[in-house]
């Protein structure tokens, strides 16, 4: 208890975003990683780095079923949080209570350390209306439509809009405007994305019926290849 509560006291520095992650996982050595602990850390990173760890295992190639409707959810009251002008974010005591697998979170610091490695050095503070509260709840409106495409069950369709959330969150995180509206145009491709597997879906059940839907998600991967 003693270690848990000196670990949560922690609270992340202004360095990059890979270290800020590094630490924010390193202190567990292989342990499952609570929810509560994260929101406790994030210190002034706030809601970029809760964006962007939670995004994560939809964003990356980290190999994470089940995770996308129960973090979609997260990520849709985070938005909420930010739509309301919330500065610093806030976990329900029963949720926070929740655990992160600890082979999950190891995946996670992978996918991202890696992926910030390539991009980091685009990253800095500019066009800083993202610490205002209109942009912060722009971006919360943005990250609640998001959060929503991500809870939908509808298959292949996760990744476009998790990513559009990890890079609101990296945009948060770094005070960088620009990088915000590279998400909000990310943002209006996830939404064409979408409209064009719900267009696939009518036409599906056009060919077929309702009973034999267990096949779309193989009919759906062979469309998208004729098309892209």
């Amino acid at each position: 208890m003693l270690k848990s509560a000196l670990f949560g006291a922690i609270i992340l520095s202004n360095s990059s975003l890979s270290q800020n992650l590094q630490d924010l996982l390193s202190g567990y050595s292989g342990q499952p990683i609570p929810l509560g602990d994260i929101f406790t850390r994030v210190g002034d990173k706030g809601f970029g780095i809760l964006l962007i760890f939670l995004s994560l295992p939809s964003a990356l190639p980290v190999p994470a079923p089940g995770y996308s409707t129960p973090f979609g959810i997260l990520l849709a009251v985070l938005g909420l949080q930010m739509l309301v002008g919330r500065r610093t974010p806030w976990l329900p005591a029963r949720v926070a209570q929740k655990q992160i697998p600890a082979k999950l979170g190891t995946k996670m610091l992978g996918a991202a350390v890696s992926f910030f490695d390539k991009i980091e050095h685009l990253i800095r503070p500019r066009m800083q209306w993202v610490s205002s509260r209109f942009g912060q709840a722009i971006l919360g409106l943005l990250v609640i439509a998001m959060a929503c495409l991500m809870i939908l069950p509808i298959p292949l369709t996760n990744t476009a809009p998790a990513m559009v959330i990890f890079l609101i969150g990296v945009a948060l995180a770094e005070d960088d405007g620009l990088f915000a509206l590279l998400a909000a145009v990310a943002g209006l491709a996830a939404v064409a994305l979408y409209a064009l597997v719900i267009w696939m879906f009518l036409l599906f059940l056009n060919e077929f019926n309702w009973d034999e839907r267990e096949q779309f998600k193989d009919w759906l991967k062979t469309r998208l290849n004729q098309i892209f």
